[in-house]
């Protein structure tokens, strides 16, 4: 099946939620970029984010995400525009840990905690807008909420998740932004 964005609005445009499927995207950055498991779930995990942060622009405009933890996974960068395109990059994609305490990836161990989560906006005008958080948790999904939350101060949840099969390739990607509008 191919990957697919749902943009949902409702209670009279006080809650607008995003849901997308990233499988292909990210089954194709663990491709190029031979990612291991923590590495692909971090990477897709950032990427699927990258896709419904660039969902919120309009027109022409671009979205970076640049996540610095302090990790052994090094930087992870994400480019996304308006209309679906996303890439990404991890430092070190060669980066896998046993699993957590969960019995999940251990994303949180790859990437840090001790570091910033960067949005750069290219909306069109002369300076492009550049907002940033501390990174909260290292698992990324509450690290964009607070992101969301904090720089662009609107109530959100985020929840991102990628399941990697045993040889590597991708499962499944997917995640969610629900968001509270004035």
């Amino acid at each position: 099946m191919k990957d697919y964005l749902i943009k949902a609005l409702g209670y009279n445009g006080q809650v607008r939620a995003y849901a997308v499927s990233t499988t292909e995207t990210v089954g194709e950055a663990q491709k190029r970029h031979y990612t291991w498991p923590t590495a692909s779930a971090a990477l897709g995990r950032a990427m699927t984010a990258g896709v419904m942060m660039g969902a919120m622009l309009k027109g022409e405009n671009k979205i970076t995400i640049k996540i610095e933890g302090g990790g052994p996974i090094g930087t992870i960068l994400v480019d996304s525009d308006a209309k679906g395109a996303v890439g990404g990059y991890v430092t070190n994609p060669q980066t896998h840990f046993d699993l957590n305490a969960h019995g999940k990836l251990d994303v949180a161990r790859a990437v840090g905690t001790d570091g910033m989560l960067t949005v750069v906006k290219d909306i069109g005008m002369r300076e492009n807008f550049t907002g940033q958080t501390p990174l909260v948790s290292g698992e990324l999904g509450d690290d964009f909420t607070y992101y969301l939350v904090t720089s662009e101060q609107v109530p959100s949840s985020v929840g991102v998740g990628v399941l990697v099969n045993p040889d590597n390739s991708i499962k499944a990607a997917g995640g969610f932004i629900l968001q509270l509008l004035p």
